[in-house]
């Protein structure tokens, strides 16, 4: 029988959390249903069985700390895709900076004022306020302002699951039709997962999509200060 160190050994659980993911996906393309998103899959066998083995997160995520690395490595990749859409791009700064802007403060303040009205403390209110960037941002920011970081990671992916899933059916029914906006909007919303559905759906989508989610990393990190000082 197996022993406990080799199920918590570093081949292991990156060996499995890959697995894990090339079978979501297989299961995605095959039934095409949202709720069988394979980050959503991965994400809930992974708990399962780090519960069942009794294994903690932080051995879990040193175990794993190649994906982040990797992360970061697709992070830049984006700029390709950025880079082909350039001549489309000209002439929308100014558009692109008014989203970004909007949509930084607005994406904080809602969520706040929304839990603010249900009476959650501080603490969580800075936990849940960088919900639509990136992990390590959200998490960067979340930190020094009191917040708690597991909540911020968790609440992160699971905004980006909803945006991946329901993001272009949201943006179908309200009639946005451009594919600028559509990929603007799936990144500034669902940062990195939001950005993976918007490359499925196009080159102009993707390339949109991660500009947002540099942006929106960019316009949280420097703002959320401010706005937690002087806004609530």
């Amino acid at each position: 029988m197996l022993d406990h160190t080799f199920f918590s050994s570093d081949l292991f659980l990156l060996t499995l959390t890959v697995g894990l993911y090339c079978v979501g996906g297989a299961i995605y393309r095959r039934f095409r249903m949202p709720l069988l998103h394979p980050v959503l899959l991965t994400f809930v066998a992974v708990i399962v069985f780090l519960r069942c083995a009794n294994i903690d997160y932080e051995r879990y995520r040193e175990a794993t700390g190649i994906l982040n690395f990797a992360l970061g490595m697709s992070v830049v990749a984006l700029g390709y895709l950025l880079y082909e859409q350039l001549e489309r791009l000209r002439g929308s700064l100014f558009p692109v900076g008014v989203a970004t802007l909007v949509g930084c403060v607005v994406g904080v303040l809602s969520v706040v004022y929304i839990a603010k009205a249900f009476g959650v403390e501080r603490t969580i209110l800075n936990s849940l306020a960088p919900k639509s960037v990136t992990v390590p941002i959200a998490v960067s920011v979340a930190g020094p302002l009191g917040g708690n970081v597991s909540i911020t990671s968790v609440v992160v992916f699971c905004v980006g699951i909803f945006g991946s899933i329901f993001g272009e059916w949201i943006l179908r029914h309200c009639g946005v039709r451009d594919p600028e906006a559509r990929g603007f909007a799936l990144g500034a919303a669902a940062h990195g997962i939001g950005t993976a559905r918007a490359i499925e759906i196009g080159a102009v989508e993707g390339a949109l999509s991660g500009l947002a989610m540099a942006l929106m990393g960019l316009a949280t990190a420097l703002l959320m200060p401010f706005m937690e000082h002087y806004l609530y």
